[in-house]
């Protein structure tokens, strides 16, 4: 017997769209739910501020001679990786922490 699923809930959908601001910032962006919850914008904020450090270092990348950056790169790179799940793991138990040492710059977004 097949369980039939009902949709998501307001604080489900904003859970969901929270986490998924961290993977793809900009889809609470195009929904309008970042326009809409307070609680989902501030996740996109830091999703967002995440995503450019994610760019920055990938810039950085192409730029450094790679035996001196590999092992900086290896070990910066799992630093957002960490970022991200700490960022997951704020929005699914409804936190509005900032992220470690880069979640203060998520203030200077206006959206």
């Amino acid at each position: 017997m097949v369980k039939s699923t009902s949709p998501l809930t307001g604080g489900q959908r904003n859970t969901l769209m929270a986490v998924v601001a961290y993977i793809l910032f900009f889809v609470p962006l195009l929904t309008g739910d970042a326009k809409k919850d307070a609680f989902v914008k501030y996740h996109t904020k830091q999703g967002l501020v995440l995503f450019l450090l994610v760019v920055l270092l990938n810039v950085v990348n192409r730029i450094m001679p790679f035996d001196f950056w590999w092992t900086i790169n290896w070990i910066l790179s799992l630093g957002t990786l960490v970022l991200l799940i700490i960022g997951i793991s704020n929005a699914t138990t409804g936190k509005q922490q900032p992220l470690p040492l880069i979640g203060k710059f998520s203030d200077r977004f206006k959206f």
